[in-house]
């Protein structure tokens, strides 16, 4: 064993000889900074520094517009099921019941529940649409690995179909306009308020839904990639990386040479 940056001495008394070749000990300045490449601690020959650089430089909008074309897939998806989410609440949702007693208005059950049901059937619509747009994105985009632009989808289109079902609701469901469908009616009549979101983070239930489900399937199914080998399994050699041009062998660090047979056999004896 030798000290730290000491040249090794060529004769040894023992006739073994140090494993370090002697670019790397004897012809080189220990205190000397690191050359280029082609040098003792330099790069391996054949690295190009500038591999690489020819993708960096093409236009981002390129690079985006696959990530682009499955997040406006993935919007306009769930803008087409917004839809039928709107006629479903219309026709699932509990009407609120009114009379009409003289000049006034009033409710045919003081104390019904109406207004709080069409709240929770618009949100159960909301998860069931939510849990069916992550389901089928996730399941469209398993072979490229998903992507950050299936999550901005399924969270934007989510939140866009809700607005856009609660405002076709509205326009679908009964008149607005209690005067004119009292006057309709006449005294004593029945007839049926208009529905509407008493609860408005109701139109949150699709996105977040969409996301928690996203997450779990994402974890359990999703693509991933090949764990890298532990640190103590070796890669394979590299003839010649870090040694001058023109000098054979291999780095020391990663194939130590082996003690002469006549060491081990003399180990062996002892």
């Amino acid at each position: 064993m030798t000290v730290p940056n000491t040249p090794p001495d060529p004769a040894r008394a023992d006739g073994v000889t140090d494993a370090v070749p002697a670019p790397y000990a004897a012809d080189r300045d220990p205190y000397a900074a690191p050359g280029p490449a082609s040098e003792p601690y330099g790069l391996p020959p054949g690295v190009d520094l500038t591999a690489g650089k020819g993708r960096s430089a093409e236009p981002i909008a390129q690079r985006l517009l696959p990530e682009l074309r499955v997040g406006a897939a993935t919007v306009l998806a769930c803008l087409v099921l917004g839809v039928v989410m709107g006629a479903l609440w219309v026709w699932l949702a509990p009407k609120v019941p009114l009379v009409v007693d003289g000049n006034k208005i009033l409710y045919a059950d003081p104390e019904g529940e109406q207004r709080a049901g069409a709240d929770s059937v618009f949100v159960l619509l909301g998860l069931g649409a939510g849990l069916l747009t992550a389901l089928g994105a996730f399941l469209f985009t398993r072979k490229r690995g998903g992507g950050i632009a299936v999550a901005v989808g399924l969270a934007v289109g989510g939140l866009l179909a809700s607005v856009g079902a609660w405002g076709l609701g509205r326009w679908l469901g009964p008149s607005r306009d209690l005067v004119a469908q009292a006057r309709r009616v006449g005294n004593g009549g029945h007839f049926s308020a208009d529905i509407d979101l008493g609860a408005y983070g109701a139109v949150l239930a699709w996105p977040m839904a969409a996301m928690v489900l996203l997450l779990a399937l994402s974890a359990a199914f999703g693509k991933r990639e090949e764990d890298p080998p532990p640190y103590w399994v070796p890669g394979p050699p590299v003839p010649g990386a870090g040694l001058p041009a023109g000098q054979p062998g291999v780095h020391p660090a990663v194939h130590p040479a082996a003690p002469p047979q006549d060491r081990r056999e003399d180990r062996r004896e002892g």
